[in-house]
């Protein structure tokens, strides 16, 4: 069943509600990237990050890193209204225990309609039938109202960490898919683990 759009002022709104989300393909990599680049610039700009001092930040993604992910099993969804992709989230299930988000994106202007949490949701309940115990996402650390979002979809903050590779500390979060996540403390700058 199909939600109606949202009318605000006379305008039109697309909801996740009026959305569909799908597994994307090698064909969906150039407009993954693009999608990915677009939703990571003011991320990018914000804590000052470049090709220069983060090459591998999302805000970088070409179409080679998305069709290398998916060589390696990691699973991209797009969140679409039409034939548009609005935002995407990637899963990469590294072993039975653990399930990594990553590259969660959604265009600038889509946000604050329910897409990323939409997106969020829709990984978290892949990985549950992956059968793992949890799932993990790093972010920038001082990226605050982001971990506030996570927090409200049920993610733990775990330990944050520098690395000399970037310029900015990694919060490492995570949400209890299988399991009861009773503490949140990585001794090795991994993901939480369940105890």
């Amino acid at each position: 069943m199909t939600v109606p759009d949202l009318v605000i002022g006379g305008n039109r709104q697309q909801t996740a509600m009026s959305s569909k989300i799908r597994v994307c393909t090698n064909q969906d990599s150039q407009v993954l990237a693009e999608t990915i680049r677009k939703s990571f610039q003011d991320v990018a700009e914000r804590f000052g990050l470049t090709r220069e001092n983060v090459p591998r930040h999302p805000s970088n993604c070409t179409a080679d890193w998305i069709r290398k992910d998916m060589a390696r099993g990691v699973v991209y969804f797009a969140i679409e209204n039409g034939n548009q992709i609005m935002g995407c989230v990637a899963l990469e299930w590294a072993n039975t225990e653990v399930g990594y988000l990553e590259r969660l994106a959604v265009l600038p202007g889509h946000r604050g309609h329910g897409f990323g949490k939409a997106l969020v949701e829709h990984a978290l309940s892949e990985a549950r039938h992956l059968g793992v115990d949890y799932v993990s996402i790093g972010i920038i650390a001082e990226h605050t109202e982001l971990k506030d979002w996570y927090k409200k979809l049920g993610f733990f903050e775990g330990e944050s960490k520098e690395f000399p590779h970037f310029p900015f500390g990694i919060t490492f979060m995570s949400y209890a898919v299988g399991k009861t996540l009773q503490r949140c403390a990585p001794q090795d700058g991994g993901p939480c683990r369940l105890y």
